[in-house]
């Protein structure tokens, strides 16, 4: 239902089932995290549970809305509540990422220089560093750094870490291109430099999986490896998730453009949306590497 002042959804179990599926994926990831099970069903299985009904959720929302697009039924307000909702939600995971980005300057800032302190006091010879090798306690006791964390567990940046952020700028420059080429109605050309960027994003996947079985298996980098571990694979492992996101969503712009014929010239904020999105995730890797690899 739409008016020309403002817009007023239909009534539909849609966001109920989206709300069911998302604390299930929630639920489900923090039992399989912590390697437990509910009445005999495993974390992962509970997390896929909730993932599939999301999914499901979301194939019949965008469906529908492309159709009701495709028939020309949305009006110019309608228009302006997908850009308005999109811009919130990207402002929201804008948000997201602050939060996380605040907890390791937190802890980086001021956790570090209050343990060094009270290193006279109470923790013996403690060394306020970054990554934090040694924990107080550690110190107290006269434990070495391998207690905690591997001895050669910083990754550095001018690897794997350099070659993904060139892969996403990259990508950020070829979404932008196929941007151009349907503004231009160069369908082909679009169809080009989408699967080109999809495909980069693949890579950018495939590498941070590589750099994460490195980290656990060679660094003795892994989610035990206290604050330093935690920050690292919270900030990274969530972003990876996003770029995991925006992907899909451009293989989806792709599909349609390519098997349904979709997109015109002035009429293709499905794709818009999505690149507005792409070019989040690009920013928020470019602060990751500044602030987790380099520094």
């Amino acid at each position: 239902m739409s008016s020309e002042t403002y817009y007023v959804p239909e009534s539909s179990k849609l966001p109920l089932l989206a709300t069911i599926g998302l604390i299930t994926t929630v639920f489900g990831a923090s039992h399989w995290l912590n390697d437990s099970s509910v009445l005999g069903i495993g974390g992962f299985e509970i997390f896929m549970v909730g993932a599939l009904i999301f999914a499901g959720v979301l194939a019949s929302w965008w469906n529908t809305v492309i159709k009701e697009n495709m028939a020309g039924l949305p009006n110019a307000q309608l228009k302006r509540s997908y850009v308005w909702g999109m811009g919130w939600f990207i402002f929201s995971e804008v948000m997201f990422f602050f939060i996380f980005f605040f907890a390791l300057a937190y802890v980086r800032i001021y956790g570090l220089d209050w343990l060094e302190a009270d290193t006279l006091s109470q923790w013996g010879e403690f060394t306020a560093d970054w990554p934090l090798m040694t924990t107080p306690d550690q110190a107290l006791n006269g434990e070495g750094a391998t207690e905690f964390i591997g001895p050669n567990a910083i990754i550095d940046p001018w690897h794997l870490p350099l070659y993904n952020t060139i892969i996403l700028l990259a990508s950020s420059f070829t979404v932008h291109i196929a941007h151009n080429a349907i503004k231009a109605g160069k369908r082909g050309a679009f169809n080009l430099w989408l699967g080109i960027t999809i495909a980069l994003g693949a890579t950018f996947l495939y590498f941070q999986v590589v750099e994460y079985h490195e980290a656990y298996t060679d660094l003795g980098l892994t989610l035990q490896s206290g604050i330093y571990g935690t920050t690292f694979f919270m900030l990274t492992g969530f972003h990876g998730a996003h770029v995991t996101m925006g992907t899909i969503m451009l293989l989806i712009q792709l599909c349609r453009s390519v098997f349904g014929g979709h997109f015109k010239k002035d009429d293709h904020f499905g794709f818009e949306a999505s690149s507005w999105y792409w070019h989040f995730v690009d920013v928020v890797w470019v602060c990751l590497f500044i602030f987790v690899y380099v520094l």
